[in-house]
């Protein structure tokens, strides 16, 4: 019975073994790239994309954002429970609007969270997590040489781990590629690695953006209990 054992465990794992062993983090985020991006077009990115954000027991959030790359231009509006507001980061220019009015009280900055420093947290996390998995080539950003072979919800996967300067990010992240294709298909973030804290994220679907490889959707989960957060689904996109 053990060699059974033995036998069935290097029939489903060994290939996946073998392949992790060849590849190094480095390579394995070169050939995700290379599905993800095969033009090198994030760089030069310029479009809308629209969002919309389903959380259980909330109204539906709908984000539209402009992003400029080449012209370091960020615009978020966010239509929720009947506001809208709007940020917008054009270089070192911030503008902030709630329903059209630029004049805002201390209780719609509080209410909205609408400062000029969140405006530039949102521009970091929306072009991260749609410049993925490119943006793990960004200066401050080290991937591990191993290539780690995961098994997550009935399927397996190489996987990267990736750590930041301090002046970047303190969290350690995995990411989760498909071993045939090198499709991004699950990320996960550990603020302490030790207590199992921090999300993980299940990508579903693909929508090609001028050439790119972008998830369709993107649920989130807590990685201490799998409690189900919310969804976003990437809902239209467009050139500028």
């Amino acid at each position: 019975m053990k060699t059974l054992y033995i036998v069935l465990f290097c029939f489903l794992f060994c290939p996946l073994l073998s392949v992790g062993q060849e590849l190094t983090g480095p390579k394995l985020l070169n050939r995700a790239i290379e599905y993800h991006d095969p033009n090198g077009t994030w760089k030069t990115f310029k479009g809308k994309l629209s969002i919309t954000m389903k959380t259980p027991d909330k109204s539906n959030r709908i984000s539209d954002i402009i992003l400029d790359l080449p012209e370091k231009y960020f615009s978020l509006t966010v239509k929720k429970d009947g506001d809208i507001t709007e940020q917008t980061l054009h270089k070192e220019k911030c503008e902030l609007a709630l329903n059209g009015n630029t004049s805002l009280s201390p209780k719609d900055i509080k209410n909205h969270r609408l400062t000029c420093d969140r405006t530039k947290m949102m521009k970091d996390y929306y072009t991260y997590l749609y410049g993925l998995p490119m943006k793990l080539r960004d200066p401050g950003t080290h991937v591990a040489p191993k290539v780690y072979p995961k098994h997550f919800r009935g399927k397996d996967y190489l996987a990267i781990k990736v750590t930041y300067d301090e002046s970047v990010g303190k969290d350690t992240w995995y990411f989760y590629f498909d071993p045939e294709t090198y499709a991004m298909e699950i990320y996960q973030f550990f603020h302490d690695e030790r207590k199992n804290d921090g999300e993980f994220i299940i990508l579903n679907g693909i929508e090609e953006v001028q050439g790119i490889k972008m998830p369709k959707t993107r649920a989130w989960y807590f990685n201490k209990d799998d409690k189900y957060l919310g969804t976003d689904i990437l809902t239209k996109t467009s050139s500028l």
